[in-house]
C-alpha cells in the first residue's frame, strides 16, 4: 500500500523528539485535505478528529518520539531507509507508522458509529498531551491504541493486548543524625534505617492480576541507593530508589516503610497500567485482527505503560493494538514491517466499521 509508506515516511522525517508541533501540522493538514472530518488541535498540541455519530470508537496514537541516535538524523532531518520490506527510523515502530495507519482507517472506514481519531504530545514523557486532553474532556467510549502488540505470541502475528503494566516510581528516604565514625553511638545510622526499609520491601508481595484470563504481574525493586557524605561521618540522610511496576487494581504495599523510625516514602511518577473492562470488545477487535491476518492472534498482556492507561483511568475501555515488536522502540536500528502496517490499518478499518456490534 503506497499511500500508507509514502505518509508513514513523511510523518518520520518530521523531527518531534523536542517540538512535536511540525509532525502535528503535518497530522493536521492531512486529515482537513482527506477527510469531511471535524479536525481540531487544541491547547496542548494534540491533534483530533472526529466524523459519525454514536458510540465513539477511538483510533490512538503519538506523534512524539525519544530523541534520536546521531545515525538517525541528517542535517536536523531524521534519516528514514526501506529495505528488506521494513521503515528504518526514529519513529517507525513508536509509532508514526500506526499513526499514519490510524489516519488512513479513518479515512476510508464506513463507520458503525462515531469514529474519532487522536494523535497526542508527550507519552513520551508521561502522557502529558493525554491527560491535556482527558483534563479537556477527551472521553471516547471505546478505543484502540495503536502501540506495538506484533509477534507478542508469536512470529509475524500482530495481536490484541487487553491489559499493561504501569509504573511508579517512588524515594523512601531514610534520615538520622550525624556523628564522628569513631563514636557511631553519638549519632543515628540513615543507611541503617534505610537497610531496615529495603528490608520491608524485600519482603512485599508483587501486585497481580487477572484480565479475562491472562495473568498479569508487576514488579517491586530498589534500584538505587544513596547516602553518606564522608568515609568519616555517620550518615544522616540516605535515599533509596524504588521502580514498581504495577497491574491493573493493585500495587505493592510500599507504604509500609512509614514503619521504620525515621523513614519517610514518596511516590514520584505513577504512570497506570491498563485493564480492558468489555470482554465483547476485546473479542471484536481479536475478530478484526484473525481477518487482517493468516496467523492465529490471541489476547495477551503487555509489560509496558501507555497512553491506554491514562484513557482506562478516565473511564474509557481499551485495548492495545500496533505493529511495533518487542526490542524495536527506542533502538538507533528502530523499524517497522511494512506488511504489518498494512495489516494495522486492516484491522483499525474493519474494527471501526463493526464496532459497536448492531
Amino acid at each position: 500500500m503506497r499511500e500508507l509508506r509514502e505518509l508513514t515516511r513523511e510523518l518520520v522525517s518530521t523531527p518531534s523528539h523536542e517540538d512535536e508541533s511540525a509532525c502535528g501540522d503535518v497530522v493536521e493538514s492531512w486529515l482537513r485535505g482527506e477527510t469531511d472530518a471535524d479536525v481540531t488541535r487544541d491547547g496542548h498540541g494534540n491533534v483530533l478528529a472526529r466524523r459519525g455519530a454514536g458510540t465513539s470508537l477511538a483510533l490512538v496514537g503519538h506523534h512524539d518520539v525519544v530523541p534520536p541516535d546521531d545515525s538517525q538524523v541528517d542535517n536536523g532531518e531524521y534519516v528514514v531507509e526501506e529495505r528488506d520490506g521494513r521503515l528504518y527510523g526514529r519513529g517507525t515502530a513508536d509509532m508514526k507508522g500506526a499513526v499514519a495507519a490510524s489516519m488512513l482507517a479513518f479515512r476510508d472506514a464506513d463507520p458503525a458509529g462515531e469514529l474519532v481519531f487522536a494523535s497526542f504530545v508527550g507519552e513520551e514523557v508521561g502522557g502529558e498531551g493525554a491527560r491535556g486532553a482527558i483534563a479537556d474532556g477527551f472521553a471516547p467510549d471505546y478505543a484502540v491504541v495503536g502501540e506495538g502488540s506484533t509477534n507478542y505470541s508469536g512470529d509475524n502475528v500482530t495481536d490484541v493486548v487487553v491489559a499493561h503494566k504501569g509504573r511508579r516510581a517512588s524515594t523512601v528516604v531514610a534520615r538520622g543524625i550525624a556523628s564522628h565514625a569513631s563514636e557511631p553511638e553519638a549519632g543515628e545510622n540513615a543507611v541503617y534505617r534505610a537497610c531496615d526499609a529495603v528490608d520491608v520491601i524485600r519482603d512485599l508481595d508483587a501486585p497481580e492480576a487477572d484480565v479475562f484470563g491472562e495473568r498479569l504481574s508487576g514488579s517491586v525493586v530498589v534500584t538505587e541507593v544513596d547516602g553518606g557524605s564522608a568515609w568519616n561521618v555517620v550518615p544522616e540522610r540516605c535515599e533509596v530508589t524504588v521502580d514498581e511496576r504495577t497491574v491493573p487494581g493493585d500495587y505493592a504495599a510500599l507504604e509500609r516503610v512509614e514503619a521504620v523510625e525515621g523513614v519517610e516514602w514518596a511516590v514520584e511518577q505513577d504512570l497506570p497500567p491498563m485493564g480492558c473492562d468489555d470482554e465483547a470488545f476485546a473479542e471484536a477487535v481479536l475478530e478484526s485482527a484473525t481477518r487482517a491476518q493468516e496467523s492465529t492472534p490471541e489476547l495477551v498482556t503487555k509489560p509496558h505503560a501507555t497512553d491506554a492507561g491514562w484513557l482506562a483511568g478516565a473511564g474509557t475501555t481499551c485495548v492495545v493494538c500496533g505493529a511495533s515488536e518487542p526490542g524495536e522502540a527506542h533502538t538507533k536500528t528502530e523499524s517497522v514491517s511494512l506488511s504489518v502496517l498494512e495489516r494495522c490499518y486492516e484491522i483499525y478499518r474493519d474494527a471501526a466499521e463493526s464496532w459497536p456490534a448492531a
